[in-house]
């Protein structure tokens, strides 16, 4: 999982019902043009299920995400499938959801569900092609009645069911506390753990608007920024990833899934910021994938204050923000 690559948004959406978009070939054309090759694919469950019925699944919708695989694929690059809603939970709104991931059993047996279904519609892909991402950004332990106990038991269930039917696929799994916290009672499991690259969010989500921790903060600085009693700098981001170093030092696999800078914090502070971020991946030896590609996060029409655009392979990009993606690689 050394790969780099961004998030596409074409199976998740803040409105139910709306129809699944279109792989974003130009963009897929851009990425393998440049050497990068990991899509992470967050989705939402409520596009193939009608209501509470976790277990029918829509074969038209189904075929849609053949369709973002296949896209892929034809490119050389890595799919990682992500249930960003899964039945009963969902790290935006969780209060919507008719059951609890955590507490209610048939919210787990969709969860199991799903995760079976695509294991057998998936079973030929080699595992150079696709992984599983088994649900994005658990809560905090005691939000939404989860615990770590709960947690464990929910995926080591998901994992054994995948495994079942296709053993070599490989399977990710999303530190808890929103993704930041690592989970080494899940070392054991031979999977990926997927971190986060947002902290402090002070930074990351200044002017969020949809974030009610944005609305008080001064205009950021980096390095120096004191948030939540701790001064953020390089040595502040090596300790926040010291428990993932402890955890993969057991033998699991950590790539960071989602990393980012909200276009409201100016650019000479996110640059600086991501720079000493992925700075630290690339000594980790760690992957990681960008949210998103195109908009307020990603590297293509931010509209940062203070970035330079220039047109670059059909695209309005943030050059210095590419390059330092570029650089940050490992081979």
């Amino acid at each position: 999982m050394r790969r780099y690559g961004f998030n596409f948004q074409w199976m998740f959406s803040w409105q139910p019902g709306r129809a699944p978009a279109e792989a974003d070939r130009k963009a897929l054309d851009f990425m393998a043009d440049i050497g990068l090759d990991f899509v992470r694919i967050p989705t939402d469950y409520r596009f193939w299920t009608r209501g509470t019925d976790y277990r029918s699944l829509d074969e038209a919708t189904l075929a849609v995400i053949d369709s973002y695989l296949e896209a892929c694929a034809e490119r050389g690059l890595h799919a990682s499938l992500n249930l960003h809603r899964a039945p009963g939970y969902c790290i935006n709104m969780p209060e919507i959801e008719a059951h609890n991931l955590w507490l209610d059993e048939a919210a787990q047996d969709g969860f199991a569900y799903i995760w079976e279904t695509f294991a057998r519609r998936y079973a030929g892909v080699p595992a150079e092609r696709l992984s599983f991402d088994l649900l994005n950004e658990p809560p905090s332990e005691g939000e939404r009645g989860m615990t770590r106990e709960r947690h464990e038991v929910v995926m080591r269930r998901a994992v054994a069911a995948i495994r079942a039917i296709d053993p070599d696929r490989p399977i990710v799994l999303d530190g808890v506390g929103g993704g930041h916290l690592a989970i080494p009672e899940l070392a054991d499991l031979g999977v990926v753990h997927s971190g986060r690259g947002y902290m402090p969010m002070a930074i990351s989500h200044y002017g969020a608007e949809w974030w009610k921790g944005s609305a008080e903060l001064a205009e950021p600085v980096y390095p120096g920024l004191t948030w939540e009693g701790k001064r953020w700098d390089r040595d502040a981001l090596r300790e926040l990833y010291a428990p993932w170093r402890e955890v993969e030092s057991r033998g699991a696999t950590v790539h960071i899934g989602e990393c980012g800078c909200y276009a409201r914090t100016p650019n000479d502070v996110a640059m600086r910021w991501l720079g000493d971020l992925f700075g630290l991946y690339k000594e980790f030896g760690w992957g990681f994938s960008l949210w998103n590609f195109q908009g307020p996060f990603g590297i293509v029409e931010h509209g940062r204050p203070g970035a330079r655009f220039e047109r670059y392979k059909g695209f309005k990009v943030d050059r210095a923000l590419l390059d330092l993606v570029l650089e940050s690689r490992l081979s």
